[in-house]
């Protein structure tokens, strides 16, 4: 007979074992879930904070360069305001390759500006990319002469070695410390965003903006994946549920049919009980037939 550890068919299979393979998937499953969910509400945290970050910085008064990069700079230091006065150094401009603003991809050109307190690199502004147009293989030149500009404190960017170094003029990602070598004098750490020059320049680069302020996804990535670890524990509930329900209807279905009556066990006793009692009876009943036709055939001979 099957018993809750088995599974009412010929194989009899073990259901707990079917029930604790299946347990620990769906363990494994609703850790990660949970995990998932919880880094997206990290990640809607940091956006949070970023978006804090550029407002704050936003509504501040603009300030003198070297006033902010006086430190390796970090996410709170970006999105400043500060302004600089100086010379674009023309022997070393470099092409940013694969960025991307507002939605499209094209490339931002790099140049050192050299000013009286120190040098520090600038990002002159963005250029879409057309369809059927390769990166340029050099920069434009910049404004000649001495320029003022107004832009936004940027942190290094961090990556491998080969999208930080400059080869043949340009690069991935802006890092001065990797562009220092190359131009062959000191850099300051980060770099400037540029939002305007004075004299304005020609060279039809639009300026890079502040990332949208707004906690994108992130809160209903969260509880999608909270949501799948509730289903995943769920199915495994209905699962467990399932192969009980099974199983006692296999049990049910193994048992034998039972009379309205008595139990079939009675009956194979007490009928052969009744036939024998009927034959005994038959028998005198024809021992009695027999005596009295003996008995009849006698009387003539008294009367004589």
């Amino acid at each position: 007979m099957p018993t809750l550890g088995t599974m009412g068919n010929p194989r009899g299979g073990r259901l707990w074992v079917r029930w604790l393979a299946i347990g620990v998937v769906v363990a494994c499953l609703a850790v990660a879930f949970v995990n998932l969910g919880r880094w997206q509400l990290d990640r809607l945290q940091q956006r949070r904070d970023s978006n804090g970050t550029v407002v704050a910085h936003e509504s501040a008064p603009v300030a003198d360069w070297t006033t902010v990069f006086t430190h390796p700079l970090t996410d709170a230091d970006q999105w400043q305001r500060v302004t600089a006065t100086g010379t674009f150094d023309p022997d070393h401009s470099f092409v940013l390759r694969y960025r991307s603003a507002n939605g499209t991809t094209g490339w931002q050109i790099v140049t050192p500006l050299r000013t009286a307190a120190g040098n520090v690199l600038v990002s002159r502004g963005f250029a879409a990319r057309p369809t059927d147009q390769d990166f340029p293989a050099t920069a434009p030149a910049p404004p000649a002469g001495e320029v003022s500009l107004v832009g936004y404190v940027r942190r290094n960017e961090q990556g491998d070695s080969d999208a930080l170094t400059p080869v043949n003029g340009s690069m991935r990602l802006i890092n001065s410390d990797a562009v220092a070598p190359v131009v062959g004098y000191p850099l300051a750490n980060g770099y400037i965003d540029a939002i305007s020059l004075t004299p304005a320049a020609t060279d039809g680069l639009v300026p890079v903006e502040p990332p949208e302020l707004s906690e994108g996804n992130h809160f209903s990535y969260a509880l999608q994946w909270f949501a799948f670890a509730g289903i995943a524990a769920f199915g495994l509930v209905v699962l467990v549920r399932s192969d009980l329900r099974d199983r006692r209807r296999a049990e049910a279905e193994a048992a034998p049919a039972m009379p309205a009556g008595q139990p079939a066990a009675d009956s194979t006793v007490t009928a052969p009980t009744a036939r024998s009692g009927q034959a005994a009876a038959r028998i005198e009943a024809v021992r009695a037939e027999a005596l009295r036709l003996e008995a009849a055939r006698r009387a003539p001979d008294v009367e004589h």
